[in-house]
């Protein structure tokens, strides 16, 4: 039996309690301001970039502690339709990486989500196998994978980014940007854990842990991930995952 890390138990208790009460209020100062007197904008403008904040700090916080449960072999058994798991990972992503885009999706009704996307320049096309028949793994770790992957293309795209899900028997996943794209030289090294190539000189900086989180968690599903680029061309991730 493996030995359970205590970094874990620190992360879990000890972290995400007090993560998810800030969370909570800062939450509901925002949506109960009818019972508040109105906010001027400086105060509305200080919650929302605290809320913006504290989520990027939740979702990293979510992904080590992913990281450490893949790396010992804690994986969930489930059947999902992969257009549920994609939805979700879709505005966990965007309410990071694009926070304006993220309230335009929270408005919109099921019948113009789809719209939304494609005026924000975000393509999705699933098709094959698992268009319509449930995908057997861990959801938890394929929504962090899409939802890493998502991210990283809103971060460094120009104007678009298209995500494409196909496959028979493995769950493939394509997504692409039209940025700048990874130097050769570099390529080697966008997978190494807190690596960060910044890209994109006008856009935020991450922390480097995204591409290397879902390269280790690809691996131990036992799938593949592989990288098509070039300076100047965009990027192209495509992930492999055979089903559990």
């Amino acid at each position: 039996m493996t030995r359970k890390d205590p970094l874990v138990d620190l992360l879990i208790h000890d972290l995400t309690g007090p993560l998810s009460i800030v969370l909570t209020s800062i939450n509901n100062l925002l949506s109960k301001e009818d019972k508040c007197e109105p906010y001027n904008e400086y105060q509305r403008d200080t919650l929302k970039r605290a809320q913006r904040n504290a989520e990027k700090a939740k979702a990293l916080l979510l992904e080590i502690i992913e990281v450490y449960r893949s790396e010992e072999g804690l994986f969930r058994k489930d059947r999902f339709l992969i257009s549920d798991i994609l939805r979700e990972a879709l505005v966990d992503a965007v309410e990071v990486a694009a926070p304006a885009i993220g309230e335009e999706l929270t408005r919109a009704d099921a019948s113009s989500y789809a719209d939304t996307l494609r005026r924000n320049g975000i393509l999705i096309e699933v098709g094959g196998r698992y268009e319509s028949t449930p995908f057997t793994h861990d959801p938890k770790k394929i929504r962090q994978i899409l939802r890493n992957l998502i991210s990283n293309a809103l971060k460094y795209r120009k104007r678009t980014m298209k995500l494409t899900i196909t496959g028979d028997l493995d769950l493939v996943v394509a997504v692409e940007d039209d940025g700048e794209g990874i130097p050769r030289e570099k390529q080697d090294y966008i997978f190494k854990r807190f690596f960060n190539l910044n890209r994109n000189k006008d856009g935020p900086e991450g922390l480097g842990f995204g591409l290397s989180c879902v390269k280790n968690l690809v691996e131990k599903m036992r799938g593949e991930i592989s990288l098509k680029s070039g300076e100047g061309t965009g990027s192209c991730f495509t992930v492999r995952i055979p089903p559990l």
